[in-house]
C-alpha cells in the first residue's frame, strides 16, 4: 500500500498532463483552422504544450523509472478520454436502403 501511495501521484500527474496537451491540440485546431494565421496557432500551441508536458514528466519522473512508467501511463490513458470527449456526434442512419432493380 505504501508503494502506490508513492507511485500514485505521478499516474495523476500524466493523466493531467495528457488532458492537457491533448485538450490543448483538439482545442488548437478548432480555433487553428478558422484563423488567418493557422501556422502562428499550430507553431505556438505545439511549443507551450511540449514545454509544459516535458517539464512536468521530469519533475512527476525524478529518478525512478515506475514514476516514469506510471506517468507515461496516465499520458496515454488521457488521450482515450480526450478522444472519446471531443469525439464527433454520431448520427444513426435507421433508414433502409432503397432496393433498385437489377433482376429482368
Amino acid at each position: 500500500m505504501n508503494e502506490f501511495l508513492f507511485l500514485a501521484p505521478a499516474l495523476a500527474v500524466g493523466l493531467l498532463l495528457g488532458a492537457f496537451f491533448f485538450g490543448g491540440l483538439w482545442w488548437t485546431v478548432v480555433r487553428g483552422v478558422s484563423s488567418p494565421r493557422p501556422a502562428l496557432w499550430f507553431f505556438g500551441s505545439m511549443l507551450l504544450r511540449m514545454s509544459v508536458t516535458l517539464a512536468g514528466f521530469y519533475f512527476a519522473g525524478r529518478e525512478d523509472w515506475q514514476r516514469w512508467l506510471l506517468c507515461l501511463l496516465g499520458f496515454v490513458l488521457a488521450r482515450f478520454v480526450v478522444k472519446w470527449l471531443t469525439r464527433p456526434p454520431v448520427e444513426r442512419h435507421n433508414a433502409r436502403a432503397s432496393e433498385t432493380s437489377y433482376a429482368p
